[in-house]
């Protein structure tokens, strides 16, 4: 006698797990419009709370531009050797080195994406469904917040030092958008480039070739009008003499050519965040 047909499997009662499983096989799509605001401001709360459970690194960065407005720019200031447009050179050099903290800052972001690959922690964020360039805006972006802090110390340096600078709120606010604008560049930058070299030990030495370059082939020592031919083209082509620019200008009320300079970090900021996404994933490999 042949047997009855086997009964057809049961549809399961359990939508839940049927959900579980198909999240395993399908992962589900990036929800960036949500995750992104999320993101950055995790990232941002990191390193506040980095600070604020260890101030030494606050402390001893504070140290080189405090060094450059006491002897670089009260020396200056004397000898009356660079055009400032009539300001003393110690009022004219403080946007500088706010802008010059701010990216010695980020320029070394890159390494801790390093040591977060090397701890396993980049794999665990790159699997879930967090989009890339939520990660890295949320990086860069954390590493505006870390130099806006550093800007606030320079700032105070600079007003001990009887540097005539402005308090009003609103220009206090585009300063605080332009130095994170700044910071979101070169960090991406530095993250860029740490998807390139693959290593802490290549990326510090990257590091140090290109900050010098970067700071004296800008504004912020000297106005772009004294410099050679050449070095004024690489200064039109650094994004720190447009961070520079608009400080200047928000600050001691210089000319200034405020929505090129905000337009043209803006751009940079989004061009490096695209390029360390579409590098991010070599980084982890």
């Amino acid at each position: 006698m042949s047997e009855a047909p086997a009964a057809p499997p049961a549809a399961s009662a359990d939508p839940v797990r049927d959900d579980a499983i198909a999240l395993l096989l399908k992962p589900p799509r990036p929800r960036s419009g949500r995750l992104l605001p999320a993101r950055v401001g995790a990232m941002c709360a990191v390193e506040l709370q980095k600070l604020r459970h260890d101030r030494t690194e606050l402390y001893t960065r504070a140290v080189q531009p405090a060094l450059w407005l006491l002897i670089f720019g009260q020396t200056f200031t004397r000898i009356r050797a660079i055009p400032t447009g009539g300001i003393p050179y110690v009022d004219y050099l403080a946007p500088g080195i706010i802008a010059q903290s701010a990216m010695f800052i980020a320029i070394f972001y890159g390494i801790q994406i390093i040591w977060e690959r090397d701890a396993g922690i980049l794999n665990k964020l790159l699997v879930t469904p967090t989009p890339r360039s939520a990660l890295i805006t949320g990086k860069a972006f954390a590493a505006g917040v870390k130099s806006l802090v550093q800007a606030v110390v320079v700032l105070l340096i600079a007003a001990l030092l009887g540097v005539a600078l402005t308090w009003n709120p609103l220009k206090l606010l585009a300063v605080a958008a332009i130095v994170v604008l700044g910071s979101a560049f070169f960090s991406c930058l530095s993250m860029t480039i740490a998807g390139i070299v693959l290593n802490r030990d290549r990326l510090m030495g990257f590091g140090q070739a290109i900050t010098m370059p970067l700071f004296f082939g800008s504004n912020a020592l000297y106005p772009v009008s004294v410099m050679p031919g050449w070095l004024q083209a690489v200064s039109k082509a650094n994004p720190l003499s447009y961070e520079v620019d608009a400080l200047r200008g928000l600050l001691l009320g210089t000319p200034h050519h405020l929505a090129a300079d905000f337009a043209v970090l803006l751009v940079a900021a989004a061009l490096g965040v695209t390029a360390a996404s579409a590098l991010l994933g070599r980084l982890a490999r």
